[in-house]
């Protein structure tokens, strides 16, 4: 029984399952607000607090705040809110990993529903070069450090309160999230000082470059995201994992073929265990294309949850088996 549930899960249509939880996480984390859902304010994803019916709020919003407070404060009572908030979030992020962005992230799914739409209207989709690529993932980090050290400077007063949370002001998930709630008023710049004119009017540009990057390239924002960047300092500490075996790696190309981050190591890297990279989204989809037993694998706790197979990848590609031979 225990081989048949195995078999059923490595066989699974992956595409059906990803998009099923991922409409269901998008209405939860929008939505959910709406029914009494309280979730806190240290979700490992973007739920933008600025969207009235989000059930919870990302933990870039409470952080910014704590960071932002007085250095004899930070360091004295504010201490315990910063670790308790940090606690909870690693709480939520050590049983999914970065599958919250793969699976749960609304706004990583609402870039895969404009990809569905690019591809219904036959508009191809760009790609970066490795050396690009190489470039642009370093993007992230740049915006985790304004995340933290924007805050800091303002608690031993370097910068004036007009700097407040100011990666939510430059965040496009602020202007597009409250829009599934027809609230389109923070499509607009604050004009209260010139730092907030540049933060408003960086953050409505952002979101602009959302949608257009959004429908050209799979997964745009995600390579620029902060989120991302902090997931992947304490992906380790996470129990599910993605692991390689490099000695039934052929090398084809297939997992790298499908990877909307364009992750290469993940088609050459043929002696790391542990394939999971800073830009990964954790979709999974690597493990469903690659067409040999156990080669790629998603684990639980050492446990292999979700495995390659050649009879899954047969099923997913539509190739059947007659007579010995394999035919499409």
């Amino acid at each position: 029984m225990f081989k048949r549930i195995k078999n059923s899960v490595n066989n699974v249509n992956l595409n059906r399952f990803r998009f099923i939880i991922q409409l269901l996480t998008f209405i939860l984390f929008v939505y959910g607000g709406y029914f009494a859902l309280d979730f806190g304010s240290s979700l490992p994803i973007f739920a933008c607090p600025y969207n009235e019916s989000t059930p919870g709020a990302c933990y870039l919003v409470p952080l910014q705040h704590q960071l932002s407070r007085p250095t004899q404060v930070l360091f004295g009572g504010a201490s315990i809110g910063i670790i308790s908030g940090l606690l909870i979030f690693l709480f939520w992020f050590i049983f999914l990993n970065k599958a919250w962005c793969g699976y749960v992230c609304p706004f990583g799914t609402l870039q895969d529903w404009l990809t569905k739409l690019r591809k219904s209207m036959g508009v191809r989709y760009s790609t970066y070069t490795q050396n690009q690529f190489e470039k642009l993932s370093k993007i992230k980090y740049i915006f985790l450090a304004i995340v933290l050290l924007i805050p800091l400077f303002m608690g031993v007063g370097l910068l004036g309160s007009d700097w407040s949370a100011s990666f939510c002001k430059m965040c496009p998930a602020r202007i597009i999230s409250p829009m599934f709630n027809g609230d389109f008023s923070q499509w607009q710049i604050d004009f209260s000082s010139v730092t907030t004119i540049v933060l408003t009017t960086l953050g409505m540009i952002f979101a602009g470059l959302f949608f257009i990057g959004s429908f050209i390239k799979k997964r745009f924002f995600c390579f620029f995201c902060p989120m991302s960047a902090l997931h992947y300092i304490f992906s380790k500490l996470a129990i599910v994992k993605l692991k390689k075996d490099g000695l039934k790696c052929t090398r084809c190309g297939d997992c790298y073929a499908v990877c909307d981050m364009q992750i290469k190591d993940i088609a050459d890297n043929v002696t790391d265990i542990n394939i999971l990279r800073d830009d990964c989204i954790l979709c999974l989809k690597c493990v469903a294309a690659c067409p040999e037993d156990d080669a790629l694998h998603f684990d639980i706790l050492n446990l292999k949850a979700f495995s390659s197979t050649k009879i899954g990848f047969d099923k997913r590609m539509g190739v059947k088996e007659f007579k010995g031979k394999r035919y499409e």
